[in-house]
């Protein structure tokens, strides 16, 4: 595969926005300590975040190794 073709293919790639981000914020006081009746509030929400990005960093893993095999 020529670079070109790469580059072009990760343009398609859609960008994705993980829920922990912003549910990190959400938890967050001002002075950047966790609010721990927030986390606990929105515990399932966390768990289910916690989940999304553990798959989406599995998906990354394996791309990164795919793309490997392509350039050699």
């Amino acid at each position: 595969m020529k670079s070109d073709d790469l580059i072009r293919a990760l343009k398609g790639v859609p960008e994705t926005r993980l829920r922990l981000i912003d549910l990190a914020w959400e938890i967050t006081r001002e002075d950047g300590s966790i609010d721990f009746e927030k986390a606990t509030f929105y515990g399932k929400e966390i768990e289910e975040a916690i989940n999304e990005a553990e798959g989406y960093a599995q998906a990354t893993r394996e791309a990164v190794l795919c793309l490997r095999r392509i350039a050699h």
